[in-house]
């Protein structure tokens, strides 16, 4: 086994758990340049929910800095660190550059770079490598080596994890891919998947999460097809997913960090090359405006009902961008909360698993402590925690004029409408 000390840059949904199994392993430090993040972990919380206290405990060579001086004595660094997209919907790689920086100065001789954060194709190579060069004063390729092994997370699944997800694995060098595929081997007990080169690796991952985005755009076109024939979405799709071969997608808002993100760094490139990608673009267009439908929807059904006034106030439950997890990164249903007031209707939020300061930093938006069905005249079903769904629905529907469940996962009688 190879001698790795190892460096997980970035402590978030991808980083934390990594760090923890490589600790099982090899002698691991933890960087995140959140100082509040690494207290946390050293006392053994994960605000993220995805490792548990003992985990943090039990990994005796796992340590937690933001010290950047005490990463001189690794080797092998994995930079887990987000990439999202900026307001023009171009790829933010700040983050990225930054931690590149970061560590640029405590690469030795032999020294492995391995980025996890999703990317174009050609920019671990192209971009993140002359950083590493210039910080160093060393040469690629002849002093250091980097790879690439796309993150496969998926935040608040507890089914499919770190170890249990076939890791697709890349190096600079034949003998660069075999070293970072060995590293990853010793933990990952789905296995790997070494690819012929990083930018098969990058554009491998870019486009795992681009087809589920246009396969979600396609139901969502069929929601909005269906909505103006009167026909509900979810019982066409069951009917014709009794058809062995009919790809069961189901219509709702594309949001985390993930689906809603990575089209946008493959069709960033595609225009840097010349090409105008029309596909892909499309869906994510239909997919960025079904926040504004779910609200228009809402509005309708509510002056159907006479119900529209200047004391008119909505509930939204949730504000996560998935069910039972607090993560809030590119949430959509804050999509539903603008449209709302943009048609000066008051809108209100409740979510037991977000975090309040986040969600006021994020997107400005005081979430409610206190939960108070009656005061409203719609609730929409954003999200789909078990807490939520948990809730008496039969004596809601007694006290409110419309329904929205934009999840599809209440009993469509006690509903007005649902994507």
């Amino acid at each position: 086994m190879q001698d790795f000390k190892v460096a997980i840059i970035g402590l978030g949904y991808v980083g934390l758990p990594l760090a923890v199994e490589s600790g099982k392993h090899y002698l691991t430090i933890g960087f995140d340049i959140n100082p509040s993040r690494i207290a946390e972990l050293k006392h053994y919380e994960d605000r993220t929910l995805e490792v548990e206290p003992e985990e943090l405990k039990s990994s005796e060579n796992l340590s937690f800095t933001s010290n950047a001086e005490e990463l001189k004595s690794c080797n092998f660094f994995v930079v887990t660190v987000p990439t999202p997209v900026d307001d023009h919907k171009k790829p933010d790689l700040t983050p990225l550059l930054a931690a590149s920086k970061t560590i640029a100065p405590f690469i030795t001789k032999g020294a492995i770079v391995v980025y996890e954060s999703t990317v174009y194709p050609g920019c671990t190579e192209d971009v993140c490598v002359p950083v590493l060069e210039k910080g160093s004063g060393l040469k690629f390729n002849q002093d250091f080596y980097v790879g690439y092994s796309p993150e496969r997370i998926n935040p608040g699944d507890k089914e499919h994890r770190l170890t249990t997800i076939l890791k697709v694995t890349s190096g600079s060098t034949p003998e660069i891919a075999e070293k970072v595929d060995e590293f990853y081997a010793s933990f990952v007990e789905a296995g790997t998947y070494k690819a012929s080169s990083i930018k098969v690796a990058e554009a491998a991952k870019v486009i795992e999460n681009t087809q589920r985005d246009i396969n979600i755009a396609f139901v969502n076109e069929l929601a909005l097809i269906f909505g103006r024939m009167g026909l509900d979405t979810r019982e066409v799709l069951e009917a014709a997913g009794t058809k062995w071969n009919f790809l069961k997608f189901m219509p709702g808002l594309v949001g985390g960090h993930c689906i809603g993100v990575d089209p946008y760094y493959l069709t960033y490139k595609a225009e840097e090359l010349g090409y105008h990608p029309q596909v892909i673009l499309s869906g994510r267009k239909i997919n960025d405006g079904m926040g504004a439908h779910v609200a228009q929807q809402t509005i309708k059904l509510l002056s159907q009902k006479a119900r529209l006034s200047p004391e008119t106030k909505v509930l939204i439950l949730g504000i996560t961008f998935k069910e039972n997890c607090p993560d809030i990164r590119n949430s959509r249903v804050i999509d539903i909360y603008r449209e709302l007031e943009d048609y000066n209707i008051r809108a209100e939020v409740f979510d037991p698993h977000a975090e309040r300061n986040e969600v006021v930093q994020e997107y400005g938006v005081e979430l409610l402590e206190n939960l108070e069905v009656s005061h409203y005249s719609a609730v929409i079903v954003a999200v789909g925690h078990q807490s939520f769904l948990d809730m008496d629905w039969q004596t809601i529907r007694k006290k409110v004029d419309v329904i929205y469940d934009v999840k599809g996962l209440l009993a469509r009688e006690l509903v007005d409408s649902r994507l």
